[in-house]
């Protein structure tokens, strides 16, 4: 309750004297001695003593620079009792920095950070291109043979060794059409400088040789890297040494240009620029080497929905040549996105690449449909994963969602069932506190036809027909705020509502806002805000229309 009294007491880089009048309306609010009622007086003396102690932190400069540069967050880092009394801002950035450091350090002796892949290539031309003649005499040949023919699964994993150094072990395994191997490696990270870090790895596999390798990284300008890997494959056919080197470069805010060049087996000069805003991720590509030459331009949409939908489309034309690539991706849980492409080439012929990021797991699907351009197989390669999504979203996705959002919620409110009691508490006791003054305040506010909160309520509220069957959760905080006007004036800050005195959070983990009917010279007004949005009254756009 102290650091809800901190955010009421004042906003962020308020002046001392903002400071001292808050203080002082809170205690003249909350003072044990204007209370008669033994229980009354009980329940102020003990909100009394929050506000002191909210004050206390305030009023001295180490914690107060700390929540005017870092809010209640950084009150909440531990560590601060271990460090030297500063008096700059400088200083006290720094070692909010350092304790910051220390955390993470602690955290990556925990962390592993594993990645996988796991691809299956499928084999699904015989439902498009087959000569049904051939097969009238094999008996079950009346229906198309879907075969896997090939097969990757790759996995790595992070051990951070110190702060600076990291230890990286991958594998990964490979069939296709019964043949099959796979490889290891090992590699050694260290981080120099904040400009650059190197890399060392080693890796062995049953169809290739002994791997050597060194990666460097570095920053050469704050807007300008180069990223240089070199190798040494070990084979029955010699050493045959690759060298790859990438220089980058920001063009602007949004945009990145890259070059490079790659000497080795397939030795190439590749340039492209990237373009990526919050609505859009463009690149063009242009690629001369051996033994592809190409040039590739593609675009993705990006969509502003809780979804993160996402539509993309590319051009693909070289010596092997011309693809067209066109798809979509969409988020269907907190930690998973689908994603469908079909391509469409000369000579390739038609495939759908079906992919599934699961958190730090991906995995794909390549399903080979027909190596001609058949109408058909675009047609059903473009609407049969449409009319899957919807119809698996619909009935699986969406309740499986639902309930499962109901478990968390319902489990969030179990473990926070005694606190939410003891505030609930708390804020029916402010309120009984805050009677007789605001009483007064109305009294002053009715004699200059001032600000008079008329009702308010805070929780959640149902306003859209599609969720009806959902329940209203709200209570009423028409005295709480009254008690907060001041010159005709209500001021709430960025911050959750359910920390002012007399609130509380009636409807744990859901979305809230509050709604206030107010009336400011003698004309009703009307404002819904969000939870966590600052709110300023009176306004004229709150203003509510007589005629209507």
């Amino acid at each position: 309750m102290k650091k809800a009294f901190i955010e009421l007491l004042l906003p962020r880089m308020a002046s001392q004297e903002e400071l001292k009048a808050a203080y002082r309306r809170l205690c003249m609010l909350y003072h044990p001695d204007k209370h008669r009622d033994p229980e009354l007086k009980l329940q102020a003396e003990r909100l009394f003593n929050l506000v002191h102690q909210a004050y206390e932190v305030l009023s001295d400069p180490q914690t107060r620079a700390i929540y005017d540069i870092y809010g209640r967050r950084g009150l909440e880092m531990e560590g601060w009792e271990v460090v030297e009394r500063k008096r700059t801002p400088a200083e006290i950035r720094e070692e909010f920095e350092r304790l910051q450091r220390e955390r993470e350090e602690r955290r990556l002796q925990q962390r592993t950070n594993p990645k996988g892949t796991i691809s299956v290539g499928i084999d699904a031309t015989d439902l498009f291109d087959r000569y049904d003649e051939e097969y009238e005499d094999v008996q079950g040949s009346s229906f198309p043979q879907i075969e896997i023919n090939k097969m990757h699964i790759s996995q790595s994993i992070e051990a951070p060794l110190t702060s600076t150094d990291t230890a990286i072990l991958s594998g990964n395994l490979s069939t296709q059409n019964g043949n099959g191997g796979g490889s290891i490696n090992l590699a050694f990270r260290r981080v120099t400088s904040a400009k650059g870090w190197g890399e060392l790895e080693f890796g062995a596999g049953d169809l290739q040789g002994p791997l050597f390798g060194l990666k460097i990284f570095r920053n050469l300008t704050p807007r300008c890297f180069i990223t240089t890997n070199c190798a040494l494959q070990f084979s029955s056919r010699g050493i045959r040494p690759g060298l790859t080197t990438v220089l980058a470069r920001n063009l602007d805010k949004n945009t990145m240009g890259y070059l490079q060049w790659r000497w080795g087996i397939q030795s190439a000069m590749n340039t492209s620029v990237v373009r990526d805003t919050k609505t859009s991720h463009f690149t063009v590509a242009l690629q001369l080497g051996i033994p592809h030459s190409f040039m590739m331009v593609s675009y993705q949409h990006k969509f502003q929905d809780e979804d993160q939908t996402r539509i993309k489309g590319s051009l693909k034309a070289g010596f092997f040549g011309t693809i067209v690539e066109y798809g979509a991706e969409r988020k269907i849980s907190r930690h998973s996105i689908l994603g469908a492409t079909v391509s469409v080439g000369v000579p390739q012929g038609v495939s759908l690449k079906i992919k599934l990021n699961r958190a730090s797991q991906t995995y794909f699907f390549p399903v080979h449909l027909t190596d001609q351009l058949l109408p058909s197989a675009v047609f059903y390669a473009t609407v049969g994963p449409l009319v899957i999504y919807f119809a698996m979203h619909r009935l699986i996705i969406k309740p499986y969602l639902r309930a499962q959002k109901e478990r968390e919620l319902e489990k969030q409110r179990e473990s926070t069932a005694s606190d939410i009691l003891q505030k609930k508490q708390e804020a029916e006791a402010a309120v009984r506190l805050m009677q007789e003054s605001v009483r007064r305040i109305i009294e002053a506010e009715e004699a200059r036809m001032g600000l008079i909160v008329v009702n308010a309520w805070y929780g959640k509220f149902v306003n859209d027909n599609s969720r009806k069957n959902e329940k209203v959760k709200v209570i009423d905080v028409t005295v709480p705020l009254q008690c907060l006007v001041k010159d005709s004036k209500l001021i709430l800050t960025e911050a959750s509502k359910a920390g002012l005195p007399g609130f509380y959070d009636p409807c744990v983990g859901e979305e809230k806002s509050l709604k206030v009917l107010y009336q400011f010279r003698g004309v009703l007004h009307q404002v819904m805000s969000a939870d966590n949005e600052a709110l300023r009254i009176p306004k004229q756009s709150h203003r509510i229309d007589a005629d209507g």
